[in-house]
């Protein structure tokens, strides 16, 4: 399978125009955050640029064009107690991400970039586990997951608020070898 030019490059100041533009189109809100849940550039500033230095966010260019936004982090206490995980000593990390430029949806992208960012925090964050929690009516998403070793361990009932309701979601999980 062709693999595509993914790059990462960390969030600068100016990609705020392009997250408004992708968060703002109803085809990408109805799958990251929920069409009744338009952004302004002012919530694109609260979201995106806050102070979390523990958040590492990128655009995702491909053959150089912005066309997503990648976000990855250490999971915290709260998080951990409801997902099982009790030992502390695991360098568990979180992934959220979305293609924003949709005519570049259903290429394959995904897998690529779901694979790179792996890669990338195995390498730079010593990860032991990364996990995702789509919804679970996000087919799509949880395929690309699912070719990139990603495995469906808990069903987390109405864990997020999306468009006037709280759905269900899948705790998946990547389990780094030897773990």
């Amino acid at each position: 399978m062709k693999k595509h030019s993914i790059e990462l490059r960390e969030l600068m100041e100016e990609d705020k125009y392009l997250l408004l533009k992708w968060l703002t189109d109803p085809q990408v809100l109805r799958y990251y955050e929920g069409r009744d849940n338009s952004f302004t550039l002012s919530k694109v500033k609260a979201s995106f640029f806050d102070e979390n230095l523990e958040e590492t966010r990128c655009i995702i260019i491909y053959e150089d064009t912005p066309i997503g936004y990648i976000q990855f982090y250490p999971i915290g206490e709260e998080e951990r107690e409801l997902y099982g995980y009790r030992n502390l000593e695991d360098a568990i990390f979180g992934m959220d991400q979305f293609i924003g430029e949709t005519e570049f949806w259903d290429r394959g992208l995904g897998t690529d970039l779901v694979n790179l960012t792996v890669e990338r925090i195995i390498r730079e964050k010593q990860a032991t586990r990364i996990v995702l929690d789509p919804q679970t009516w996000n087919e799509r998403a949880i395929r690309c997951y699912e070719k990139c070793g990603f495995q469906k361990v808990k069903l987390l009932p109405e864990r997020e608020w999306h468009e006037g309701q709280y759905r269900d979601c899948w705790l998946m999980e990547y389990v780094v070898d030897g773990e």
